[in-house]
């Protein structure tokens, strides 16, 4: 990994467990940044048109394999990487990712696949300026995705792996071994960790005030913009 790029951008990632709360402070960061009249870009995980398709009838069939579902997952991010991310921060924006190679690291190795093989997968990769880690506790994470969906997904509650014998059960133990793999990642990863059971208000103003430390915002900001 490019641990230190010469880009003038800079380089946010959000990471977290689904239901963390995570999307929520990037969005409401992204939106200040904006009011602030900053360049920033905003992109998220497994939203490549290039593999979209490929991966929806992948997943309709049940045909993925742990394998097969790490390389589509590595090919949509190097889509994205090359297409929006590098030519970005090359133009000198803030780039903000929704999940980025550190979620490939969590739950492509919970899948079965060798940590030095998938992190190998990413290595072209820039390490970002910033990585916050949403730290909420299982059973609030899940709660809050369970809330809202009548049903969950068949890959998603990680059913492939025979973790259980039904959805809810599959997706509590998916969930758990993946929030383990990110806290082996806080130190080693350099994790901003943010406390994901403060008031929505509260982490939104820790995180610009971090950011507002780490980066020179006024130096991204649209010319003419006071």
């Amino acid at each position: 990994m490019n641990k230190n790029h010469n880009y003038p951008g800079r380089l946010i990632a959000v990471e977290g467990l689904d239901g963390s709360g995570k999307s929520t402070q990037v969005y409401l960061l992204k939106r200040w940044m904006e009011m602030q009249g900053l360049k920033v870009f905003f992109t998220e995980w497994n939203s490549s048109v290039l593999v979209k398709d490929a991966t929806r009838k992948g997943k309709k069939r049940q045909l993925l394999t742990p394998t097969t579902f790490s390389l589509l997952h590595a090919t949509d991010f190097a889509d994205r990487f090359e297409r929006q991310i590098l030519p970005l921060m090359r133009a000198g924006y803030i780039v903000l990712a929704d999940r980025y190679m550190y979620t490939a690291f969590a739950r492509d190795i919970v899948r079965g696949c060798d940590p030095r093989w998938v992190r190998n997968l990413y290595s072209f990769a820039v390490v970002p300026d910033i990585a916050f880690f949403f730290d909420t506790p299982l059973a609030v994470s899940l709660g809050r995705i369970l809330s809202g969906r009548p049903k969950l997904k068949y890959f998603e509650a990680g059913m492939d792996l025979n973790l259980a014998d039904n959805e809810y059960d599959s997706f509590k133990i998916f969930q758990g071994r993946i929030y383990d793999e990110y806290k082996k990642m806080v130190e080693p990863e350099g994790f901003m960790v943010m406390n994901g059971m403060l008031p929505v208000e509260k982490q939104q103003a820790m995180v610009r005030k971090y950011v507002e430390q780490k980066i020179d915002l006024p130096s991204y900001r649209w010319r003419g913009k006071q």
